[in-house]
């Protein structure tokens, strides 16, 4: 009889050897990537890319999700 091994992902689902930064490696990205003066274009792609570096359930996520938005606004008022 040929068995089949079955493997069953385990949450979160990120493949082996993927590591997700800490809640304080973002936050300290974050203060960084935002310290200049100028807001750019880049600079919001960088965040967003921070922001997937989070648990969806992050309460940290939920907090600079909204502070992105606002920083969008801002940088679209400015232009």
């Amino acid at each position: 009889m040929n068995r089949m091994k079955v493997v069953v992902p385990q949450p979160p689902f990120f493949p082996p050897g993927c590591r997700l930064l800490t809640e304080k490696e973002v936050s300290k990205s974050w203060r960084t990537l935002f310290k200049g003066a100028e807001i750019t274009e880049d600079d919001l792609s960088k965040a967003e890319t921070l922001l997937d570096e989070l648990r969806p359930e992050s309460p940290l996520r939920h907090r600079l999700g909204g502070e992105l938005e606002e920083l969008r606004r801002i940088a679209t008022a400015s232009h």
